[in-house]
């Protein structure tokens, strides 16, 4: 594999609290597809920001424990984004998700000479609309991805977007791979869950199947499958089919365990289901 230097993620984190199993986990699409590129050796870097606070320390924590540095990351006054996550009968239910200090990230002066000097940035989903634009000015190559924001970005110059699709067998592709390359994005990866997924550069689309497997959670896949795509199609070489496959086998894989990339789960401290109670509830909503 082409050893890249110079590949940076932009956005997102968040601390994931497992409810149910009492425990905490590190991730956040921008984070995850940092902690993805480094644990596949790569020297990546990722721009973000976390309150100055309790949970603030754990993400921190949680990215220098695949060697991503904490000193890229702004502390901010206010609070770190947090997902409350709670199983009922074999489903995740989002009992609570905030965006905390790093909703609408914008990377200071200097991190965005940094950013803007990479050989490919990622950005997190709720992306910052102008850094968006700024970088489609500054002619920088990245990828961004919507989840199932479609048409919330500006799209017009994106080079590579990642998208949400549907995944029922008959519903169409066509009009949503369509509208976003309509809305100016160069090139389209949609994810469709079982479904599988597709790739739209404008020519041609080519599909790549699921991968199936016994799945304990399905938090930070489509990450892995991001990093891994863009990794195999636009430096390694790989045919689109092959690097959705390829990318689809490491999604299934980030499946297999807790969180959006191997680490050890921390126990949930008492302080956070007391500081976000009024959100928590048993499964009989008492």
């Amino acid at each position: 594999m082409t050893r890249m230097q110079n590949l940076v993620a932009v956005g997102d984190n968040c601390l994931d609290a497992y409810l149910s199993h009492g425990l905490l986990t590190v991730g956040g699409n921008a984070l995850n597809v940092a902690a993805q590129w480094r644990r596949s050796g790569l020297a990546a870097r990722y721009f973000g920001a976390v309150g100055e606070d309790p949970e603030g320390e754990v993400v921190l924590a949680g990215l220098a424990s695949v060697g991503l540095s904490p000193d890229d990351v702004e502390r901010l006054p206010g609070d770190t984004a947090v997902t409350l996550l709670r199983e009922e009968s074999g489903d995740r239910k989002f009992l609570h998700e905030s965006f905390g200090v790093g909703e609408n990230y914008m990377p200071s002066a200097e991190h965005y000479a940094l950013v803007a000097r990479a050989d490919w940035v990622h950005l997190g989903t709720n992306a910052n609309k102008d850094l968006v634009r700024r970088l489609v000015a500054d002619h920088v190559p990245f990828s961004v991805d919507l989840s199932t924001a479609h048409l919330a970005l500006p799209l017009e110059g994106v080079p590579l977007l990642f998208a949400s699709g549907p995944d029922a067998a008959d519903a169409p592709v066509e009009p949503l791979l369509t509208a976003l390359r309509a809305a100016g994005a160069g090139q389209v990866v949609l994810t469709c869950g079982r479904r599988g997924s597709y790739f739209d550069d404008g020519a041609s689309v080519v599909h790549a199947p699921a991968t199936l497997i016994d799945v304990v959670d399905t938090c930070g896949a489509g990450d892995s499958f991001i990093a891994t795509f863009l990794t195999g199609f636009h430096f390694d070489g790989l045919r689109a089919v092959d690097a959705l496959q390829k990318a689809s086998i490491a999604a299934a894989q980030t499946c297999t365990h807790l969180g959006g990339f191997p680490q050890e789960p921390r126990p949930l401290p008492g302080w956070l289901p007391a500081k976000y109670a009024s959100f928590i509830t048993d499964p009989q909503g008492a």
